[in-house]
């Protein structure tokens, strides 16, 4: 198995976007650049080249720490099941934030959220606030435009010598703002990729409209995505790394969590590692019905047959820093390993200026850890991905972050037999 200094060569890597509809061509496009970027300035070498199979992804090239090593890197798609979920109208979209807004309450999730970090909680709130906004304004607009244009007709048509019925008047502007207003709530619905209210919305209703059980069509997808990952490790590879990004995080859990309890990870066969990255695993884990996920936390938390890095920053605001996602759910074991919790520390592996252009770009932000750092210090995804050094290997003997949140907070802790 290669673990310790056993250098890797070959490498197979499996990336879990988030809650994402854009085609998957868009994470090897961010690949090249920023894979790029990161060896211009750490002065190592790396290609990219298209992935033969029907499974999209990508092959790396690269020769680091003065290694030649070969990555295959697979992209684990559910961006159909986003598209899906997100193909609703307006009024289901209202609908849909009620119904987010009442689970999240009434379960107490939302208020022991608050406890951990407040950047995530308030991204989850701007939907509901830039929903109601637009709402608010539509409403304005329909009421207030109705009783202008009622009194322009008024007017007009009084200087014209022309006597229309007041009621008749008032009907015919009220219509007319209504229409406004109607047109003014699809424009901001076309405009969503600006607003990203819409988006958010659906997200979050993804999870809270199953009270945090994976819904039926996302199983059998993951079940795709383990037999994949079984598959890797039957082979040559020296590593087999699965990276689960936002909330591609926790259904890399879930994955790892069936390989295991499968079988599929043989005493001599590649080293196993999983990289969560700005996971927001408590925004599923804390809802009453996310014993599936519990179980698979407190599962992986203590296994000797992997490495579990989980890398977030306190610039992330979209993201529950530093917080151990097995503790902070209430399912830690006795002799919890994992994850080993650290950061990126934004402030620190980015230039000052670096860091003044990013600062408010927050969904810009959220995707920094697969992008390049100005000065990386032990992350770099790039030597994790595509480096001679398995996970094991270069974490090794590393703390965890001091800042790291392992308070309890999760009223719901029942966990799936």
């Amino acid at each position: 198995m290669a673990q310790g200094t056993v250098p890797v060569t070959r490498r197979r890597v499996f990336y879990i976007p988030g809650y994402d509809p854009i085609h998957p061509r868009r994470y090897r496009e961010l690949y090249r650049k920023e894979s790029a970027a990161q060896a211009a300035i750490s002065g190592y070498q790396i290609a990219l080249k298209p992935r033969k199979g029907a499974r999209y992804g990508w092959q790396v090239a690269a020769t680091i720490e003065g290694r030649p090593v070969q990555a295959d890197v697979e992209v684990l798609v559910w961006s159909d099941i986003v598209r899906h979920s997100m193909n609703t109208g307006i009024l289901s979209t209202y609908g849909q934030l009620g119904r987010t807004a009442w689970i999240y309450i009434v379960s107490g999730a939302l208020r022991r959220l608050m406890w951990l970090r407040k950047g995530p909680v308030i991204a989850a709130l701007y939907p509901v606030v830039m929903l109601l906004g637009q709402l608010a304004l539509a409403m304005a607009v329909a009421w207030y435009g109705g009783q202008a244009v009622g009194a322009a007709l008024a007017w007009g048509l009084g200087a014209l010598g022309l006597d229309i019925a007041p009621l008749l008047l008032r009907l015919s502007g009220h219509t007319l703002g209504f229409a406004a207003a109607v047109w003014l709530m699809r424009w901001f619905r076309a405009r969503d990729g600006r607003f990203f209210a819409y988006y958010l919305m659906h997200d979050y209703a993804f999870s809270a409209a199953t009270r945090g059980a994976n819904p039926p069509a996302l199983e059998a997808r993951m079940a795709e995505f383990t037999a994949a990952i079984a598959r890797a490790m039957a082979s040559d590879a020296d590593e087999v790394l699965v990276v689960g990004h936002s909330s591609g995080a926790h259904l890399a859990v879930s994955c790892i969590a069936d390989l295991i309890r499968q079988g599929c990870v043989p005493a001599n066969g590649p080293a196993l590692a999983l990289l969560t990255l700005g996971q927001v695993i408590p925004m599923v884990s804390f809802l009453p019905e996310a014993q599936r996920l519990r179980a698979d936390l407190h599962f992986l938390s203590a296994r000797d047959d992997l490495t579990w890095v989980d890398v977030t920053a306190p610039g992330d605001g979209c993201a529950f820093a530093l917080c151990d996602p097995v503790a902070v759910s209430g399912v830690a074991p006795e002799g919890q390993k994992w994850p080993l919790v650290v950061s990126a520390a934004f402030t620190q592996t980015l230039k000052p200026e670096t860091w003044k252009a990013l600062r408010w770009r927050f969904f810009r932000l959220h995707f920094q850890y697969l992008c390049a750092f100005d000065a990386p210090g032990d992350y770099d995804y790039f030597r994790i991905t595509a480096g001679p050094q398995t996970l094991a290997a270069r974490y090794a003997g590393r703390k965890p972050s001091k800042s790291r949140i392992v308070r309890p907070a999760s009223s719901h802790t029942t966990m799936a037999a």
